[in-house]
């Protein structure tokens, strides 16, 4: 999947499901690009803009599209270093309800 289409499907989760409210959120693959969701503006936006965040989630694409998809665990892939976060934790605890 490249990134495009994940940034495609992330729209499309955040339309369905909503965005937090106010905070900003960028998963960053590293190389392979970063997708942001931007819950201050109305309606949110969802994009590639790999900026100031309150919270900066860390994961390979592999592993983000395999907890995305329910085959494994965010608290475990964090535990196990394979996902990290930067900022604001208590958002991120939030993020299963953008992803599910």
């Amino acid at each position: 999947m490249s990134l495009d289409d994940l940034t495609a499907g992330m729209r499309e989760r955040v339309a369905r499901n909503g965005a937090i409210m106010g905070k900003t959120v960028i998963f960053d693959f590293g190389d392979d690009g970063a997708v942001r969701i931007d819950g201050k503006a109305d309606p949110a936006v969802v994009d590639n803009v790999n900026g100031e965040a309150d919270c900066r989630v860390k994961v390979s694409m592999g592993d983000f599209m395999e907890i995305a998809a329910g085959k494994q665990n965010a608290q475990m892939a964090f535990m196990m270093g394979k996902l990290k976060v930067e900022g604001d934790m208590g958002i991120a605890m939030q993020l299963g309800k953008i992803l599910g």
